[in-house]
């Protein structure tokens, strides 16, 4: 049995104050929620007081980014040790933004995966297709390459320790959000792909994520399939309220 798994995407969104708060809120609003695992990512600047906040809640940690080394010459970067000593849980690693604005390969992404998990935590694996990969008909074999290439040399063994996330490009931040027929077909997809990197056991225990514009009226339906175990929420979960009843959806 998969336990659904609801995070917060909360970007580049909220000074310290307002991450404080926002936590807490969060915090209240799902205090006695059973049969959810319930996280969030604020910025970098915000990780140390709200893991302060997070204490002895049911509320993960999360971060947005890691760097690829343990450590280095590398101005502004952040890496996985660092981020374990704050009490992090999970990583998002190859989101879409990192992949269009900065330029991340899959190669990357696979390299950043491995950090996360040499430190201890769990990496939340991005993958989508953008709008014109879709019309032209090769979603399934973009999002099976990200797979393939982005895990794959994590090693079989590594499955059981990681999250995927399926976001469409084509649905994040524009209000368009994929149906939940077409969540369940790329969900399967990506369950079989895993498959064949892991074996059957492995990949039945992978939670896979959908993100892309959830919110509290579409939730329900998108959480209700049988290959989606939760969401990697955006604008939604700057909203306390909001996120919390994306959360109930996935009951």
């Amino acid at each position: 049995m998969r336990t659904p798994l609801v995070a917060g995407n909360w970007k580049m969104h909220k000074t310290v104050t307002e991450a404080v708060a926002l936590a807490e809120a969060v915090a209240a609003g799902v205090r006695d929620l059973a049969g959810v695992e319930v996280a969030v990512a604020p910025p970098f600047t915000a990780l140390a007081p709200v893991a302060r906040v997070l204490t002895n809640t049911p509320v993960r940690l999360g971060a947005q980014n890691v760097h690829w080394e343990l450590e280095g010459a590398y101005t502004g970067e952040v890496a996985a040790p660092m981020l374990a000593e704050l009490g992090v849980h999970y990583v998002i690693v190859g989101h879409s933004e990192r992949r269009r604005d900065f330029g991340e390969t899959d190669d990357l992404v696979a390299r950043k995966a491995g950090r996360v998990l040499g430190a201890g935590m769990t990496p939340i694996v991005c993958v989508g297709e953008t709008l014109e990969q879709r019309d032209a008909g090769r979603a399934f074999e973009v999002v099976e390459t990200q797979i393939r290439a982005g895990i794959g040399p994590l090693g079989p063994d590594t499955l059981e320790r990681l999250v995927v996330a399926y976001e469409p490009v084509w649905a994040i931040g524009t209000g368009r959000s994929a149906t939940a027929e077409q969540a369940q077909e790329m969900h399967a997809h990506i369950r079989a792909t895993l498959e064949a990197i892991g074996g059957g056991d492995a990949a039945r225990g992978v939670r896979i994520l959908y993100g892309g514009s959830v919110k509290p009226d579409n939730a329900a339906e998108l959480l209700g399939q049988p290959d989606v175990d939760g969401a990697l929420v955006g604008g939604a979960s700057l909203q306390a309220e909001a996120f919390a009843s994306i959360a109930r959806s996935a009951l």
